[in-house]
């Protein structure tokens, strides 16, 4: 057996329990009589300590290995008030598993600071530094309560295709692939696909799916290869979905604060669940202008405009009825307005996270808006035909895992929250 115990495991109570630990050497300090021995694995760091008389000198030799050094380690945990956890570790073996042949490329511990495209490039040597464990480890809890949430909903869980015939959401920026004989693309959004689920009867799905936009940006908020989390709901109205969208928003925010204290140490910073705050489109442009914003009916918002809306309404702002011109092509209109829609985003500490809408259910509503987009209703032929057999009303949305994580995280670059990001210049490693 490689371990017995995950670092995480051991207490000043098992004081004298042979144990067996496994992980990197993350520091060693050596003195005239005592060597020191910091391993780490994905649970935490604890120290060995070699004292000659007390250890075999072949023991603490074995021990001055270099940082990054992966080790199998058998010992005693022995009680010490000095020790910062309260008790160390006795050796009685280290056993260097595999060592090392090239240089790390920059230091784990964080004393120096490496840049980010640096730490890219040997990402399976960032993933050991305790900031990014952190952040990942914060993001399987929001995947998880996301599911969880939503299961307890009684929504089931589907999986949609990443290989499409067509735009999916009826713009330009795709990644085109060859299909055997046939021209393709990777999917921008399982949209299409979970409103067909929904008109074949599944009324409540969700699920995580990869995406891929072709935009050419070099923004700190934007990544190519992206994990939307997605519901739709059959027989639903905006506020169905809406108030779905903010109850598991808020239990994905509540799971992270119960379950991650640990890696929000690593941040400096208590993690707090905010109240949802939820304005129209209108009433967030004219509040924006009366702060001195350059925009105006009809604009979108800029990043610049939706951290401008953080500081009027709060982290969290459900903003609704959008106008149709800003909006995809299947996003119904109101009916009191045609020219707004059933449409909602929710910015979480000044960036959009979520976007959702009701979706145009009859089929010759969807070809009168392909044509004023100026899409060519012939290319969503099959997209089209099925809603002409009993389509019911329905609505979903979709949140953007990286995009969560990062703001949850409070981390300014949303490559630190992919892992393993593509970007406009990244298809490695």
């Amino acid at each position: 057996m490689l371990r017995t115990h995950y670092v995480n495991q051991l207490s000043k109570e098992m004081d004298g329990q042979e144990v067996t630990l496994a992980g990197w050497a993350h520091e060693v300090r050596e003195t005239a009589n005592i060597t020191f021995l910091l391993v780490r694995d994905n649970t935490g760091v604890v120290q060995v300590v070699g004292k000659k008389g007390a250890v075999p000198d072949s023991v603490i030799s074995s021990m001055s290995v270099p940082k990054e050094s992966v080790l199998r380690i058998v010992g005693k945990v022995a009680a010490n008030a000095e020790a910062k956890k309260g008790f160390e570790i006795v050796p009685a073996s280290v056993e260097n598993l595999n060592p090392l042949q090239d240089k790390i490329p920059f230091e784990v511990t964080g004393k120096v600071p490496a840049e980010i495209d640096v730490r890219l490039n040997h990402r399976y040597i960032d993933l050991r530094r305790a900031g990014p464990t952190a952040i990942f480890k914060i993001q399987s809890t929001l995947l998880g309560a996301f599911r969880e949430g939503l299961a307890k909903k009684g929504f089931q869980e589907i999986r949609t295709p990443s290989i499409i015939a067509e735009a999916s959401e009826g713009g330009s920026d795709l990644f085109s692939v060859k299909y055997f004989e046939r021209d393709a693309y990777l999917a921008q959004s399982p949209q299409l696909y979970k409103q067909l689920a929904v008109i074949g009867g599944m009324d409540k799905v969700m699920m995580v799916v990869p995406v891929f936009r072709a935009e050419k940006s070099n923004t700190t908020y934007h990544i190519t290869e992206c994990t939307q989390m997605d519901i739709e709901m059959g027989f639903a109205s905006p506020e169905d979905a809406i108030a779905v969208l903010c109850d598991t928003f808020l239990y994905m925010l509540k799971q992270v604060r119960k379950r991650n204290k640990a890696e929000f140490e690593q941040f400096g910073e208590k993690f707090r669940v905010p109240k949802i705050k939820t304005v129209t489109y209108a009433e967030a442009i004219e509040a924006l202008k009366k702060k001195g914003h350059d925009i105006e009916l009809g604009h979108d918002f800029s990043r610049d405009h939706e951290q401008g809306l953080q500081k009027l309404y709060g982290d969290a702002v459900l903003v609704r009825d959008f106008p149709t011109t800003l909006r995809a092509f299947y996003s119904m209109p109101k009916e009191d307005n045609q020219e707004l829609t059933n449409s909602y985003d929710l910015i979480y500490k000044g960036l959009e996270i979520c976007s959702g809408a009701q979706r145009i259910h009859k089929p010759e509503l969807l070809v009168s808006s392909l044509e004023k987009k100026g899409l060519d209703p012939k290319a969503f032929e099959s997209y089209i035909s099925a809603f002409k057999y009993g389509a019911p009303p329905h609505a979903g949305w979709s949140i953007g895992l990286e995009r969560l994580t990062m703001q949850v995280c409070g981390v300014q670059n949303i490559r630190e929250a992919s892992l393993f990001p593509r970007d406009r210049n990244r298809l490695t490693p």
